[in-house]
């Protein structure tokens, strides 16, 4: 059970690892992203006072200006649309960088959970492994106390079962003894009787 967790308490590490590096790297990709927005962002203001620069001059009436200036203004007006075009693109990869870093940073809330419940679930595991070491010493002191008492108890009835052994057969012996001095005083008495 204790391996188990560990295997399962390392696993979940090494998720909260590989997490905490997709979520750096879309940190990153999302920093990246603001960068480049902010950059196509100057870049548009740049071109768009440029337009309106142009614009005011090709208003003027200077003729000799006149095609240049629509040239510049074309290809300022595209080089905008381009620019919006990046810059709508560096919103959409802002956006999912965002998306991506909130995802992940649930997905590792989770899992710092779920490891902070392995943890405790680890040290209910050493408790009671402590507690079951704790009681089989006791269960196994116990049991070396009643084999203890049981050899004792048993040298004691082998002691008491001598014992008997021996009164039993002085009491054959007295019993012997008891016949042999009945028969001795019953040919005395016949003796007597016969004289």
């Amino acid at each position: 059970m204790r391996k188990v967790l560990e295997n399962r308490s390392l696993s979940d590490e090494e998720r909260m690892d590989a997490l905490e590096n997709q979520l750096k790297e879309a940190r990153f990709l999302a920093e990246e992203a603001d960068r480049k927005y902010d950059e196509v962002a100057r870049k548009l203001a740049m071109v768009e006072a440029d337009l309106e620069r142009a614009e005011e001059r090709a208003e003027t009436g200077e003729s000799k200006l006149t095609v240049s200036l629509s040239v510049v203004v074309w290809l300022l007006a595209r080089k905008c649309v381009m620019l919006e075009n990046d810059l709508e693109r560096a919103e959409e990869r802002a956006e999912a960088a965002e998306g991506k870093i909130v995802e992940l940073e649930e997905e590792l809330r989770v899992v710092g959970n779920n490891l902070k419940s392995l943890e405790v679930s680890e040290e209910k595991a050493n408790q009671r492994e402590e507690a079951y070491k704790e009681q089989i010493k006791t269960l196994t002191n116990k049991l070396k106390a009643a084999e203890a008492r049981a050899e004792f108890a048993e040298r004691s009835v082998q002691k008491l079962q001598k014992e008997v052994d021996r009164l039993e057969d002085d009491l054959v012996a007295e019993k012997d003894k008891s016949r042999m001095l009945q028969a001795d005083m019953e040919a005395t008495l016949q003796d007597i009787q016969n004289m």
